[in-house]
Parts: C-alpha cells; structure tokens; sequence
C-alpha cells in the first residue's frame, strides 16, 4: 500500500494507474449493460441529471479503491452531491462516474469514466474511458498518455497546430457563441464542433483537434483525469490569465478555462 504521504515512485504510479484502468473499464461494461437494458433520470438538487448508471459506476469505482488503497481518499461526484464530503489533504482521487449524463440519458455515445488522481494540487495520473466506443485513454506524470482500443495500447500525442487555422471544439449543452468569439479572437480557426463530456479533452489529447475553452461550470472531479492524461500528451489546461489548473478548492469548483495542444 502506498500511504498518502509518501514519495511515491514511477512504479507506485503504475500501480495506481493500472488499477484506475481496471475499474474504468469494468465501470464501463456496468455502464453499458444498464444502458442496454434501459433506465430512468432523475433529477437531482442542483437540476443536473442522475441515472442509475452514474451511481452504479461511483459505487464500484469508490469501494474498490478503498479496498485496495483505503491511505488515499477517494471523492465521487455523486456523493458529494449526496452531502458526504471526505476530507482529503495531499494526495487523492478525484471520481465523474459518468460524465456526461445529459447526452447519455438521451440516448448520445459521448459520455465518458473519469478517475483521476491529485497530489499537491496537481493532477497526476488519470483515466478517461468512452463506454460507447470501447475506448480507454490513460496517461500521467513520466508515464505518457495511451489510447486503448480493446487490443492495442497506443501512445498519443497533442499536433501543432495547422497554419490554415485551429479546430476548435466547443461544449454541446454550455455553449455561448460569444464568448466563443470573444476567446477566439485575434486565432485563425479551421472548424468549430460541438462534443459532450470530456471526450473533447481525449480529442485535443490524440491530435484530432487544438483547442477547447470552456466557461460554464465545471467542477474538478470532471477535469482532474483529462487534465493529466492531456498534460501527458504535450497539452495543457489553462484558466483565463494563463495559469494551469489547479486543484483543492473547497468548493470544487473550477474557473473558466481553455484546453489547448501542442503551441510549436
């Protein structure tokens, strides 16, 4: 066991990244059965959606790391939601059992499985599975970022950006066409697409697209995974005065800020 507050090694992080893996994709197949065979939304006391998918997945998600690291705290959105707030110093995981839900309770394929984990603020390893599409994307600290596909486990990269302008995604639910514009400006755009959940990080992560702002509410457990598989892969999260992101707000909320590849 690693305590949470020892130096933990190249390999510890291994570990830790190995079983997070684990858990992604087995919450994914709880994920899809119960997508399969159907389910209700309901709606919770902040009017965002909950299925019982999300619950499903926090629950297998949260007990299993307890079980096999009960040193490090372990946060799930749906709890906290519930009121159960677990107290958490340097180092701890950060659990979206199913971001996305709006779109997955609609029927669409772009809701993902975050786990990822701080330390000192900073995110550190993460894993981000795509349910639908049979996909895993890993990655951390001296640990690179890989896609996995159900046989291969492939390494990504961010891309430079093309001189015929950025592809830039956009929230499918928060979008505001000017704000857009307004972060926009003064960069030559390609394409603008909209992608729900936190597919738009893994799709900046591989090199399919270059930049993605954000500015309606995110909260951390929704970014920490993302944040450290897309700085694996040459990229950054950055807030609107150009400092990366941080973690340990006491209301877990982040600020606006904007996702963006490889700058040469």
């Amino acid at each position: 066991m690693i305590s949470s507050d020892s130096s933990p090694s190249t390999e510890d992080d291994n570990n830790l990244l190995a079983l997070a893996f684990r858990l992604a994709e087995e919450a994914s197949h709880i994920i899809n059965g119960i997508r399969l065979r159907g389910f209700r939304t309901e709606i919770k006391k902040d009017f965002s959606p909950v299925t019982e998918a999300d619950r499903a997945s926090e629950a297998h998600i949260l007990s299993n790391l307890r079980l096999h690291y009960p040193s490090i705290p372990a946060i799930g959105e749906e709890e906290m939601s519930a009121g159960i707030n677990i107290p958490a110093d340097d180092t701890y995981w950060l659990i979206d059992p199913l971001d996305g839900t709006r779109g997955f309770a609609s029927g669409g394929e772009d809701f993902t499985v975050n786990i990822g984990l701080i330390r000192g603020g900073e995110p550190v390893l993460g894993v981000v599975a795509l349910p639908a599409y049979g996909l895993i994307y890993s990655g951390g600290v001296n640990l690179g970022a890989h896609r996995y596909d159900g046989k291969e486990n492939i390494p990504i990269h961010t891309a430079v950006p093309s001189p015929d302008g950025l592809r830039v995604l956009a929230s499918s639910h928060h979008n505001n066409k000017e704000l857009l514009e307004r972060w926009l400006c003064g960069r030559k755009v390609l394409s603008v697409q909209q992608i729900s959940s936190s597919v738009k990080f893994m799709r900046v992560a591989e090199g399919d697209a270059d930049f993605y702002p954000r500015f309606g509410p995110t909260m951390e457990w929704d970014t920490a995974a993302p944040q450290a598989i897309l700085e694996a892969a040459g990229g950054a999260i950055l807030d609107q005065h150009g400092e990366r992101l941080r973690y340990g707000k006491a209301d877990r909320l982040n600020p606006p800020f904007y996702c963006t590849g490889s700058k040469s």
